[in-house]
């Protein structure tokens, strides 16, 4: 697989990335507040959930799918957690690996399968698990919020190892490990390589079915571990939908390079663009911009970044039309060599 497949497009990654510095500069003249410790720690917590949205959403998309109801299992993971730490008397840790272990079977199991075995269009399924998950919630939760007492949930929400939020120490944790995933093993290639062309990778030995199934089951897990965030912000389990975070999500990923048809783009450059984002929402808050107009600038930002990659030639409409298999199998098939073609036909 080409290397620069793993990393954002250098023309848009490195042009948000300036924006961002020059952004970051530009609050920091201008508000006294803003370069300050307890305002950088609070900006960097307050990005932690959807950070983690966007790095699962960055790994469905490089497939060339979409997952609309991240926001839904989010509400529901803070209920399972509930349930395993609250109702079954677990502890709070290993109720916290079991959340996330559910979030990743319930994606893998739902949306993955429906995707990856039934062959079903994205848009569809992960609109009714939408609405599946939010309802589940709503039905466990009564539509109450449930409290929540727990240290280790104290000091995910709020203490600091070496002066640095634990919120934080997560973010790093989870990017280095997508980091590794996509760059250093097989499924990363294969996401890439489904994300150019199911088909052609088909061709190439790789199990398109069982790489989008780990991949909804990957964005799954990272949904329920920032449901487990929210638990611990807030204290409590709440079933009020967090719906509106996967259109933050999109902008992230977007203006971090990885377009809607996928196959190209990556996590590094996703993190600089949820960075983006939180610097522009707390510099505009910080500055008394109302919050209406917050969504008016992300909304824009959205469309902007959509608009630069079809300029660029390389972005892909969100429901593409299937290219020449003669062309798509010179992206994907041409990309491995003989030794890893035979090993994903043997993998099968």
């Amino acid at each position: 697989m080409n290397a620069l497949r793993s990393i954002p497009r250098s023309s848009q990654f490195f042009g948000v990335l300036t924006l961002l510095v020059v952004m970051f500069i530009s609050f920091s003249l201008a508000e006294p507040r803003f370069f300050t410790t307890a305002n950088i720690r609070v900006m960097l917590t307050s990005v932690a959930i959807l950070w983690m949205i966007s790095l699962g959403l960055t790994v469905v998309m490089l497939t060339g799918g979409f997952d609309l109801s991240l926001g839904s299992m989010l509400s529901l993971a803070g209920f399972i957690f509930a349930g395993f730490y609250v109702n079954l008397g677990i502890p709070a840790l290993l109720s916290v690996i079991l959340t996330v272990a559910a979030g990743a079977i319930i994606g893998g199991a739902t949306n993955g399968f429906l995707i990856g075995q039934v062959k079903m269009p994205f848009l569809v399924v992960t609109i009714g698990t939408l609405s599946l998950f939010q309802g589940v919630t709503y039905l466990v939760s009564n539509g109450q919020t449930t409290s929540l007492t727990s240290s280790l949930l104290d000091s995910i929400g709020f203490g600091t190892a070496l002066g640095v939020p634990y919120s934080v120490w997560i973010m790093i944790g989870t990017l280095v490990v997508s980091l590794f995933v996509l760059r250093r093993t097989y499924f990363g290639r294969d996401l890439y390589a489904t994300g150019g062309n199911a088909r052609a990778a088909e061709l190439a030995g790789v199990s398109v079915t069982r790489t989008l199934i780990a991949a909804y089951a990957f964005s799954g897990a990272m949904a329920a571990l920032a449901g487990v965030l929210e638990n611990a912000f807030i204290s409590a389990a709440s079933p009020v939908g967090a719906g509106t975070i996967i259109f933050d999500a999109t902008a992230a990923v977007l203006l971090g390079g990885t377009p809607l048809g996928g196959g190209v783009g990556g996590v590094g450059g996703t993190v600089v663009g949820v960075l983006f984002l939180g610097v522009l929402q707390n510099g505009l808050a910080l500055g008394g911009i109302q919050a209406a107009w917050q969504q008016v600038i992300s909304g824009a930002i959205v469309i902007l970044a959509v608009l630069y990659q079809q300029v660029q030639g390389v972005g892909i409409p969100l429901l593409p039309g299937r290219r020449r298999l003669d062309e798509l199998e010179s992206d994907s098939i041409g990309s491995f060599t003989s030794e890893e073609r035979d090993a994903r036909r043997v993998e099968r």
